[in-house]
């Protein structure tokens, strides 16, 4: 079932999951409206504390608001698409290997949680680059 709130999450989001950018239109699914800050971790079901999130981003961010900046050797809070600038934390890719690139301690985190890199994330970003949708 399709989250009440997906039209205008989705529609806020350029129909493309907040975290990792893939592309809505590709998905024979919805992307799913995931709480920023969980519910399990006193977040509030509001707008503010949504994000469209691709099922792969979802399923490994689950609860958490933390991850690993490898370069810094720090924990950090994981980017937040109501106050962070997605350009600012990270680069996108336009040609091979089509690794998405962390700029900050928040980037970095955030692509080593949820595993931006992983092959078959860099396999779909090669095709969505090819048909122009990333």
């Amino acid at each position: 079932m399709v989250n009440p709130n997906h039209p205008f999450v989705a529609k806020r989001a350029r129909y493309q999951c907040e975290y990792c950018h893939a592309p809505e239109v590709i998905s024979n699914i919805a992307f799913e409206v995931d709480h920023i800050i969980p519910l399990s971790k006193n977040g509030l079901d509001v707008e503010q504390n949504w994000a469209l999130a691709c099922r792969v981003c979802n399923l490994r961010k689950l609860d958490r608001v933390d991850g690993f900046d490898p370069v810094s050797q720090q924990q950090v809070r994981l980017f937040n698409p109501r106050i962070d600038i997605w350009k600012e934390h990270f680069a996108a890719p336009t040609e091979e290997p089509f690794l998405l690139e962390g700029r900050t301690p928040i980037g970095r985190a955030t692509v080593e949680r949820l595993e931006m890199n992983s092959p078959l994330q860099l396999r779909a970003r090669e095709i969505w680059i090819a048909l122009g949708i990333f």
